[in-house]
């Protein structure tokens, strides 16, 4: 099945971002060498780019991003450097050599209504809880919002500048002394910006919105628990894991396009994308048949031609 065209309807529009390890195996495992090297990676991302991050979790097999990038190139862009990162540092960390995903990210655009913003945050919170991996989301031992957004807790992690690390080795003569990593790590920084409904909130407003859905996650968590009759995992056993594990079953069900929370918004949203891939593949048949002043839409990328900004 061919991949769906990359989609940003509009500057600043949430998109939430899905990654997931090759086999659902578990090499992000939540170690404290593991967090440093992919909050390193994200917050380098996200300065060398520019994009606002305005949610993150990551789990042990996949990670979510609630971003709002100004076209689809900028996500490409943002996105290609923080997979590739990743996969090596990681990769070295977990002694992990083959290929380290599964697949692109995916991006689901995230409409501007409150109610489909809420239910993205919510959905944030309640990874980690929701597969009974731990209790509350705080108990989380890996990267997780919720310490930003309710205690501010900065998302702090260690950028190993590699490439600049091996021209110091080829350069360095017999005299020299050892060239040191620790020379070649930099702090960076992950900084998540609030949710454009909650932005005419003050802080303390929206740490009680936040502690609320918190509180009703956990609820609805350990009631389902106490109907299955299931065990929370807990910390401690997940990071016993090695990462390397394949789960026996990893969860297939198909993901929207779009998170809406009006039939009308969807419907819309839709046919926006509809009209996008219509002109693009009238646009790449012309192509194709020689016409190289072929109109394609804005914000996409043409076969081998540059982003239509």
């Amino acid at each position: 099945m061919s991949r769906s065209l990359r989609f940003v309807p509009a500057p600043g529009t949430l998109v939430e971002v899905t990654t997931r390890t090759v086999h659902g195996r578990l090499l992000l495992k939540p170690t404290p060498p593991i967090n440093q090297a992919v909050l390193g990676v994200l917050g380098r991302a996200q300065r060398l780019y520019g994009m606002v991050v305005h949610l993150a979790v990551v789990l042990s097999n996949h990670y979510h991003l609630l971003v709002a990038p100004t076209d689809a190139q900028q996500l490409a862009e943002f996105m290609g450097f923080v997979n590739s990162n990743i996969a090596r540092e990681v990769g070295r960390l977990v002694e992990w050599k083959e290929k380290f995903w599964s697949r692109r990210y995916q991006g689901i655009v995230v409409s501007d209504e409150v109610m489909a913003q809420l239910g993205r945050l919510e959905y944030f919170l309640a990874n980690c809880v929701k597969e009974n991996l731990v209790e509350q989301p705080h108990e989380w031992p890996g990267i997780h919002c919720v310490r930003t957004l309710i205690e501010g807790q900065r998302l702090e992690g260690v950028w190993f500048d590699r490439t600049a690390y091996y021209r110091a080795q080829r350069r360095r003569k017999a005299s020299d002394p050892p060239v040191q990593e620790s020379d070649f790590k930099t702090t960076e920084f992950l900084e998540l910006a609030p949710l454009p409904c909650l932005a005419n909130l003050d802080a303390a407003q929206q740490r009680d919105l936040i502690q609320s859905t918190i509180e009703k996650i956990v609820a609805t968590a350990a009631a389902a628990r106490g109907v299955k009759g299931t065990m929370v995992l807990g910390a401690a056993r997940l990071q016993r894991q090695h990462p390397h594990t394949q789960p026996n079953r990893i969860k297939k069900s198909p993901a929207p396009r779009f998170h809406a929370y009006a039939a009308a918004v969807r419907r819309a949203l839709r046919d926006a994308y509809s009209a996008f891939v219509a002109t693009y593949r009238i646009a790449a048949e012309k192509l194709r048949g020689g016409d190289r002043g072929a109109h394609f839409p804005e914000g996409c990328f043409p076969p081998a031609l540059p982003f239509c900004a």
